[in-house]
């Protein structure tokens, strides 16, 4: 395929076809935004940097052996979706489980996975009633507090894998608090957009010895 035939997103560079795939994944969410909360209605306005571009940037984390991407509260597909679009031509071959506990988002999310043709299944459960899913990535966006996302992962991750926690401007406070509870490595990593938050790239989920 020719440059002329390929696409930016995030920094990643993606064919014309999975750049469409975002695009009618966009449509899907504005529909179905009417009816059920995926989003907030100020930031449907601004859907592609508020939730694609912030979504998608995670893809460039995920190491190239992983075999098992979690997405927790995948609510609106974002980031759960969105990194499966991309996958299925960056990433080949990657499971990805989305994780959401209101029935109505999990029937939104398997149109969207049916519509696009997406390798994802959706688990319609509680998190905590879930048993552990053995990720090797999982993420999380808009969820929960670290202290409580750190809970979930030392759950479902598996021994190695890492966690891709997309945070705002107070992360550097969540993980002061975290660490009350936890011991963990942490590298926070950029945030395309938004130049206050970060990604918190997390790694070694312990209980801290009380």
């Amino acid at each position: 395929m020719t440059e002329l035939a390929r696409c930016q997103i995030a920094g990643l560079d993606v064919s014309r076809e999975t750049f469409a795939s975002l695009e009618r994944f966009e449509g899907l969410v504005r529909r179905w935004n009417s009816t059920i909360n995926l989003v907030s209605k100020a930031s449907i306005l601004e859907l592609r940097s508020r939730h694609v571009i912030d979504s998608a940037q995670l893809m460039s984390l995920c190491p190239e052996t992983a075999g098992h991407w979690v997405d927790l509260g995948s609510g609106g597909g974002f980031p759960g979706v969105v990194i499966a679009i991309l996958a299925k031509e960056r990433h080949p071959g990657l499971r990805i489980s989305l994780v959401e506990a209101d029935v109505r988002k999990a029937a939104f999310l398997r149109q969207a996975v049916k519509e696009l043709g997406l390798s994802a299944s959706v688990i319609s459960q509680r998190i905590e009633a879930v048993s552990g899913l053995d990720a090797d990535v999982l993420s999380a966006r808009a969820l929960a507090p670290l202290d409580q996302l750190l809970s979930y992962a030392d759950r479902h991750l598996r021994q190695g894998g890492i966690a891709l926690l997309p945070k705002g401007a107070q992360h550097q406070e969540e993980m002061a608090a975290a660490r009350k509870r936890w011991r963990f490595c942490c590298e926070p990593q950029p945030s395309l957009s938004d130049p206050k938050a970060a990604i918190l790239v997390i790694r070694n989920i312990h209980r801290a010895e009380q």
